[in-house]
């Protein structure tokens, strides 16, 4: 690893502090180097507050030592202005000579202008540094900007012999496939996540809340397909706990690419990512319109010898573990 390879991946360590927090803006990671030694880092701060640019520059006491700095960062500063000014202004402004990147910001907004703007002030730039890994960490942002859609992620979990659910149930409650400990990573996945999705059938049969209650963290926003209006408010959807949204038909044309507009309305809605935990209508709806990045499949050794068959789908296995005794398995969409 080379040096400049390890302050970036310093930064996308420190970036992860931020996840859950900073969407739809990126979470970044900077890191402030004089003579190899670091004087100053840090990640961007929850939406509408500080990039992480300005809190590594504010992390550093004598401010005159930023003058023969490198600023490390994993995504191109900005150069407009937003909710903040730009940071590309701030770097420019304490005269930082060296500037390494990990990959440009494809948003239209930014899109090299930042790079150009630090070049024209006589600053040093390395970019493309850990290019793969700052983009796939960057994965959420990236996926909002370039395919005008949130990041879209399947979630569900499935019996030894195939199922989702029971054919029939006596309560309308979940019926619990996976262990406490897969329920709470569950828990943790929607605190990173922006938004939260279901169908009519899961929200009527389960009545769940789709809040982070096994987990400390911000619920996230719900949304929830309600063809006609037909789900009484009396369900935990639409309690206060958390934002609510209703797909409805005045929301998307039911007759035809439902998960295509239901992805448009988010976006609208500046909703970077979703994670999808509807039944299997819901998430095959998202699958045959090819509308998903990565699906998160729970395998347990439970049986139910009848019930709701798994989801079809098709993924590269990007990753497997043991949950005591489930089986998680992580798919992504090639």
């Amino acid at each position: 690893m080379t040096t400049n390879e390890y302050y970036i991946n310093r930064c996308l360590q420190i970036s992860k502090n931020g996840l859950g927090t900073t969407q739809p803006n990126p979470m970044v990671g900077c890191v402030i180097v004089i003579n190899n030694k670091i004087i100053g880092e840090g990640y961007t701060s929850k939406y509408g507050s500080h990039h992480a640019e300005v809190n590594a520059i504010n992390s550093v006491t004598n401010k005159e030592s930023l003058k023969k700095a490198t600023l490390y960062v994993t995504l191109e500063p900005c150069s407009h202005y937003g909710k903040t000014p730009p940071c590309s202004d701030l770097i420019i402004k304490h005269k930082i000579p060296n500037v390494v990147i990990g990959c440009i910001d494809d948003n239209e907004k930014v899109a090299g202008k930042g790079i150009e703007r630090l070049k024209k002030a006589g600053c040093q730039i390395t970019a493309g540094v850990l290019e793969k890994e700052c983009k796939n960490h960057h994965k959420r942002f990236f996926t909002f900007h370039n395919k005008q859609r949130p990041y879209i992620i399947l979630k569900w979990a499935e019996t030894k012999d195939g199922f989702i659910a029971p054919k029939t149930k006596d309560e309308k409650k979940p019926v619990w496939i996976t262990n406490t400990n897969s329920r709470q990573l569950v828990h943790k996945w929607r605190n990173e996540e922006q938004a939260i999705l279901v169908g009519t059938n899961t929200v009527t049969e389960d009545n769940p809340s789709l809040t982070t209650r096994d987990w400390k963290g911000r619920n996230p926003i719900r949304v929830v397909i309600d063809k006609t209006n037909k789900l009484p408010k009396k369900h935990s959807v639409f309690n206060n706990e958390a934002e609510t949204i209703i797909i409805n038909n005045e929301t998307v044309d039911f007759s035809k690419n439902v998960a295509q507009q239901i992805c448009s309305h988010l976006f609208k809605k500046n909703i970077n990512s979703t994670i999808i935990e509807g039944g299997k209508k819901t998430l095959q709806t998202f699958i045959n319109e090819n509308l998903w990045d990565e699906a998160r499949v729970f395998s347990s050794l439970i049986e139910l010898k009848n019930g709701t068959k798994t989801p079809k789908l098709q993924g590269t296995l990007s990753f497997q573990e043991n949950i005591k005794n489930d089986t998680l398995k992580i798919y992504i969409n090639d």
